[in-house]
């Protein structure tokens, strides 16, 4: 390991993190100012798109692959009936 990698250790220094955020920021209101007329015109197909894409993510968790119960939900009221 050389002197340069010991003493930088490969992460910015703190006067480079403010220079980065200033010009994150500085970037953020350009983008918001000048592209609000966009961003609101695609409102109402972003809501349109989000529901199907939250359809997509939110049923892998529900177990839609067929096969035979668990014994768990066997004998559970109506949640084995068919």
């Amino acid at each position: 390991m050389s002197d340069h990698e010991a003493h930088y250790g490969g992460k910015m220094s703190g006067r480079a993190k403010l220079i980065f955020v200033g010009f994150a920021v500085v970037a953020g209101y350009y983008l918001f100012t000048e592209h609000t007329a966009h961003v609101l015109n695609a409102l109402p197909f972003l809501l349109f798109l989000s529901c199907p894409i939250m359809h997509l993510f939110m049923h892998h968790g529900h177990k839609h692959g067929g096969g035979t119960p668990s014994s768990k939900s066997q004998g559970t009221g109506d949640a084995g009936v068919q």
